[in-house]
């Protein structure tokens, strides 16, 4: 089953990116990444920009609203996505708990939903 790993972090953990290579954050995030490529359950994902690149859209009786920066003003955004094909929520979980994320910031686990894929889209295909 396919689960989205969602990584919230921090401002600090958006200002560490910028950082040397062999910076202890940039370390922690190549080695995780290299586990989940080695254990063959990496699907894709990743990083995204910093939070105030983000611009929102919202539609609202026939208009289009335009919002600079995030959806959510909260202590911690949306840092990047990682889909990792795994047997179950259990084993989503560990992965999750490996993310070093999980230490500063958040990590939200959630199941695609390939029925709805297959409502959207008429296929089975990805």
């Amino acid at each position: 089953m396919l689960y989205a790993i969602l990584i919230y972090e921090t401002p600090d953990a958006f200002g560490q990116r910028g950082g040397k290579e062999t910076d202890d954050y940039i370390g922690a995030w190549r080695a995780y990444y290299k586990s989940v490529v080695e254990a063959k359950i990496y699907a894709g994902g990743d990083p995204l920009d910093m939070p105030e690149t983000a611009t929102t859209v919202r539609q609202r009786d026939g208009k289009r609203l335009i919002q600079d920066g995030p959806y959510a003003n909260t202590k911690e955004q949306l840092g990047g996505i990682m889909v990792l094909d795994l047997p179950s929520l259990d084993a989503a979980l560990e992965w999750a708990a490996r993310c070093p994320a999980a230490s500063y910031g958040a990590v939200e686990v959630r199941p695609l939903s390939p029925g709805t894929h297959r409502k959207v889209t008429g296929s089975d295909q990805r």
